[in-house]
Parts: structure tokens; sequence; C-alpha cells
């Protein structure tokens, strides 16, 4: 078991003030920057000490019980812990050794929108796009140096990317390091830089990227080209571009999920007597049977031939609703006719007949078409 007073040197009935000094002449004397690498043991443990006889809790849970006593917190619990005293007393000293920084860096993500028909929605579609963005110098390759030149060793830091200055503290002279200010922490310099990009590695260009939508895609979805984006600082590795999709209206189908929807107008009479309907669909000329006694609103459905499945095999549905449109300016011929119907059917008087109420598959669609 480690005796903390023993490691600060004090006797159990020191004084905050006197475990201060104390603390203060140890850490001086073992920081690793004055006394060598081989103090840093002793350093961490004149630390921890400290981090515990310091607090006056922790110091009378310890006097009471020892290390034991402190839950296995003794060297970093909450609060103040060795990394945060390490930290305040000597600030970048602690990032020693690191190297130097690489000049290339990833460049960032770019977002652009592409708009799509709903027939490139249905099975896919191969698109191109144009973006502005940075891309490889083509004069330097990205080494940001002018043809036939190259980077040069940092004369400050000699190839470090960072010095060490001494700096005076209630601790005495500690060493601190900081980025070199003359390589910008690289450490090389580019005394000839290239021409065409001023050694930035890369240009601003205008690029065509093949963007392949697949079916089933709708609007705000994304696709991710990797490494598609913009090349980063110094030649650095390319971000990643984004294309987000809109799917434009179409005039005649409505798309809900991966099924189509469409509305057809027939005659009173084709409804009565039934008819074939010739319909055009993204899958070419279909032909649809309208039974005898059709009803209005109902629904025809053609399977398989709605959108494409992201992601998943086969596709969705077209439903094809049927409006049975009742004429409002009869002849005296047609309306003779039509009486003689109604009497051979009974039907001279109509009486109503009250249903249940059913807003129907189709209700909502129906108010979109209509614009409600």
């Amino acid at each position: 078991m480690n005796d903390y007073y023993e490691i600060l040197g004090v006797p159990r009935t020191a004084t905050q003030e006197e475990i201060k000094r104390a603390y203060r002449k140890l850490a001086r004397k073992l920081h690793p920057d004055v006394a060598g690498p081989e103090a840093e043991d002793q350093f961490k443990e004149v630390g921890r000490a400290y981090e515990v006889l310091s607090n006056p809790e922790k110091r009378q849970m310890y006097d009471l019980g020892g290390e034991s006593a402190l839950g296995g917190n003794g060297g970093g619990g909450a609060g103040f812990g060795f990394s945060d005293i390490f930290e305040t007393f000597f600030g970048a000293a602690s990032g020693a050794g690191r190297g130097p920084a690489p000049r290339g860096r990833r460049g960032q993500d770019a977002l652009i929108r592409l708009e799509v028909e709903l027939r490139d929605a249905v099975f896919g579609v191969e698109e191109e796009v144009q973006v502005d963005t940075a891309v490889l110098c083509g004069t330097c390759n990205g080494t940001c140096t002018r043809p036939g030149t190259s980077v040069q060793t940092c004369a400050v830091c000699h190839g470090r990317g960072s010095v060490q200055r001494v700096a005076r503290s209630f601790l005495g002279n500690v060493m601190t390091t900081s980025p070199c200010s003359a390589c910008g922490g690289h450490g090389t310099t580019i005394p000839d830089p290239c021409p065409e990009c001023s050694g930035q590695g890369r240009v601003r260009n205008r690029r065509t990227i093949p963007v392949s939508v697949p079916a089933g895609v709708d609007t705000g979805n994304r696709i991710k080209l990797t490494g598609s984006g913009e090349v980063g600082p110094g030649g650095g590795p390319a971000g990643d571009l984004y294309v987000e999709l809109k799917v434009r209206n179409h005039p005649v189908f409505a798309r809900r999920g991966d099924d189509l929807y469409a509305r057809v107008e027939i005659p009173m009479t084709a409804a009565a007597l039934g008819t074939v309907l010739h319909l055009e669909t993204f899958d070419g000329h279909e032909e649809i049977d309208i039974a005898p006694g059709t009803q209005p609103e109902e629904v025809i459905t053609l399977e398989g031939l709605g959108v494409g499945r992201l992601n998943g095999p086969g596709r969705g549905d077209l439903k094809v609703q049927v409006d049975v449109e009742v004429p409002t300016a009869l002849d005296d011929r047609q309306r003779e006719l039509l009486l003689q119907l109604a009497t051979l059917r009974g039907e001279e008087r109509a009486e109503p007949r009250l249903t249940p109420a059913s807003s129907g598959v189709f209700s909502r669609l129906r108010d979109r078409f209509s614009g409600r």
C-alpha cells in the first residue's frame, strides 16, 4: 500500500499549505523534462498523492482506510485527476513527440441535387451530373511544388514540425512544445510552390460524374459516391459526393410507395355493357377489360407494372380507378330511350337505398386529384 504522506515527505498532521509546498517542490524536481524519462513514474506517484491529500474529503477517507477506502479512485477520480494537473501545469509539453503534421488533408464532402422523371424511378437510369469542385492539380500532381523541385526540411524545427521552448512557472523552468511557425507544423517548407495551384496541390474545375440511379428511388433519397467530393488541401484524399434526388410529378400516373395509380373515365353505357380500354403504361400498350356492370370508383389492378422495389426484387402494381361519366346533356331521342330503359327496369321513380358510409381506399387519392 502506498503511503501518500511518505511520498510527499510530510507528516500526517501537515496543513494544506504544507502539502501544496511539498508537492510543488517534488514536481519541479521530478518532472520528466528536468529529471529525464526515468523519473516519470515517481512524478505520477507524487501527482496521485497530491490529488488525494489536497482534497479534504479524500484525505479523510484515506486516513480512515488507506487506498482501499477510496474505492479505486485514488489515482484519477472525478473532479481533479492527474491528467488535469499535468495539463494545467505543463500545457503543450504533454504533446511532445507527435511528429510533423501531414500536409495533405481529406477534402470536404459535397451535396448536389438531381431531378429525374417518374419513369426513371420505375426502371432506374444512368445519369451524369456536373460539379464545380476542387480537383488534383495536374501540374504538380498534388505535390504543391513547381515541377522539378521538391519540399525542403524546415530549417527551424529540422523536420520535427514543432519547437521546444523553456518557460518559467511556479514549478521552475519547464519545457513546452508548440507547432513550428515557420513550416506550420508540417516539418517541411515549399520554397518554390507550383504556379498552377499556388502550392495548394488542388485547383477548381468542373467535373462530369456518372450517377447510377437505381429503380425505386423517391424524392429525398441520397446516393453516396465515395471519393467523388473535393480533393483535400495539399493534394489530400477526396471527400464523398452525395446526390439528393427529386422525382418529378407525372401528368397521368401518381405514386404511393411502390404502386402507381391512374384514373380512367368511361361512359355510363360502357360501364353497364362492358368494354375494353387501351392504356399506355411505362411498359407499353396495355388492354384493360371492363366487365359489364362496373361500378364507379372500382379499381382494376395490373400486377407488376408499378415501381421497381429499392434494394429488393420485383415491382409494385399499377392500380386503375374507373370513373363512370354520367351524361349531363341529352337530346330528345336519348332522353326517350333512357325513359324506356327506366320503365323496363322498373326505375321510373327511383327510391334511395341507404348503404354503410365508407371513405373507400381511393378517397384520399380522389381528393388529391381534385385539389382538396
